[in-house]
């Protein structure tokens, strides 16, 4: 459970911070339905972009933004059905798109979702804490973004490797910005970081996005609703919802799925990784290019016991696949394929972990051996907007990407995957994965080993966790009273 005990004057102090920089807290069940927002802040959203740092921008913290740079309202949830023609399979894949968060990613929820309960107790000071927001990459940005919107500082750390974008955009908006050793497989390196931090500062509050478990409350309840509202769009009658896909990373949005799996209790949840660092198929270690996936290790907050399936994807994949994607050349080649015209341009919509996953629906597929009839959901989780340099220095160490190119990494990333490194997760094998996180979170971290039984042996570990969006959202309720702006 997340502790909710409320520390009264600081409590105080945050109220009146928001009092004096006017800001309105949505509730998780704003963020679900933004209909129930104040009419005020609707009025509001009419003159502000979507990524201008102004508190209001909180409210565009849901899935179902209109998708427009500035001035944007709300509408339907932002989704894709991926073209048969793209995914060389039977089903039906869809995925959401969270390029028209603030930021242009998801994790700007899940910060809020590890923050708010903080604040709104009064555990977090907004008035001299420093919200210190430890990632392999969008997580730390939408926590910096979240913290300029509170007016609080912040420290985003991130590895070195990073792409050029992600940095650029941080040094504008975060207090301080720590790149750390590596890539996307070195967490240790980042654990090591704030537990360095942990030593040397008394100014801040850790926000640890692979432990806090608001990050796995938001994706449940927010994530989860949009996409069953937009299976209540879809699906027909004959219709069967076979499974949700998700990169691992720090499991907050494969916790989507166990919202999901309450609905469609026959439904799958299948775990992605790169290949090249493959912890939950073979306890292996690597490094990989799959940036928005961290590994090497097993997060807190994944609920392992609710995991049907790891797969593998091969990070070479992804990257030909995003100048297929994203190129002249590679674009041609898809129309003649059969990709249809209008979906050309909403290719850019998949960012390099939005193309893995898609691999790994397509290979969930074929390992099932879907029809028509059944659907999967997966995640895009940003856009090619944050990647654009990737597609430059593969253009410079490659060369020109031709038509010779676009054959053959559509047949042999497209039509040629298959179900390789695919491992149906039986009793045993699902306890050997989650044991994985003594050694990081018992042995490093100072976690409790009985919390970590609970996980697996108590039933009402995870369901009752997922019961205080309740309790959460009357505080955030009484919050907003006390500041008293919006009504």
């Amino acid at each position: 459970m997340i502790d909710l005990s409320i520390q009264s004057s600081i409590r105080q102090k945050n109220i009146d911070l928001a009092r004096d920089k006017k800001i309105f807290l949505p509730t998780f069940e704003m963020m679900c339905n933004p209909d129930k927002l104040p009419l005020q802040v609707h009025e509001g959203l009419k003159k502000i972009g979507l990524w201008d740092i102004n508190p209001l921008n909180l409210a565009r913290i849901t899935w179902r933004n209109e998708p427009v740079d500035a001035g944007g309202g709300f509408g339907e949830v932002n989704f894709l059905e991926i073209p048969r023609a793209m995914t060389g399979v039977r089903a039906r894949i869809f995925t959401l798109v969270g390029k028209w968060f603030p930021t242009g990613a998801h994790k700007v929820g899940a910060t809020y979702g590890c923050l708010v309960p903080r604040l709104v107790t009064g555990q977090f000071d907004a008035t001299k804490d420093k919200a210190v927001w430890p990632s392999t990459g969008n997580y730390c940005r939408g926590g910096a973004y979240n913290s300029a919107l509170l007016g609080c500082g912040s420290i985003a750390i991130l590895p070195e490797g990073m792409s050029a974008e992600r940095f650029a955009w941080l040094k504008s908006v975060a207090g301080e910005v720590i790149a750390t050793y590596g890539t996307e497989s070195n967490v240790k390196e980042i654990f090591d970081k704030v537990n360095e931090l942990r030593t040397t500062r008394r100014d801040i509050f850790i926000f640890d996005q692979f432990s806090e478990l608001g990050n796995h409350l938001w994706h449940y309840e927010v994530t989860g609703s949009a996409i069953l509202r937009v299976l209540e769009q879809v699906m027909g009658p004959d219709d069967h919802f076979a499974g949700f896909v998700s990169a691992t990373g720090s499991s907050g949005t494969i916790g989507a799925g166990d919202r999901l799996k309450e609905v469609f209790p026959q439904s799958k949840i299948a775990a992605s990784e790169a290949l090249q660092c493959p912890t939950l198929l073979y306890n292996g270690f690597g490094e990989h290019r799959i940036e928005g996936i961290g590994d090497k290790h097993i997060p807190w907050i994944h609920n392992i016991k609710n995991t049907d399936m790891a797969v593998g994807v091969d990070d070479n994949a992804t990257i030909h696949l995003m100048r297929l994607f994203n190129e002249s050349a590679g674009q041609a080649y898809l129309l003649k394929m059969g990709v249809p015209e209008d979906f050309i341009p909403k290719l850019a919509l998949f960012g390099i972990s939005g193309i893995g996953n898609m691999l790994t629906a397509m290979k969930m597929a074929k390992y099932y051996e879907l029809e028509e009839n059944d659907i999967l959901f997966t995640i895009n989780t940003d856009s090619m907007e944050m990647y654009k340099s990737r597609v430059v220095e593969e253009q410079e160490r490659h060369g020109d990407y031709t038509a010779e190119d676009a054959v053959a990494d559509y047949h042999r990333y497209v039509l040629g995957t298959n179900i390789e490194h695919v491992q149906e997760l039986g009793y045993y094998d699902r306890k050997r994965i989650h044991n994985l996180k003594y050694y990081t979170w018992i042995e490093q971290q100072g976690k409790n080993v009985e919390e970590l039984n609970a996980q697996w042996y108590d039933r009402t570990y995870w369901t009752g966790l997922h019961t205080q969006t309740a309790e959460i959202d009357a505080l955030i309720h009484e919050f907003n009273a006390q500041v008293g702006l919006y009504r």
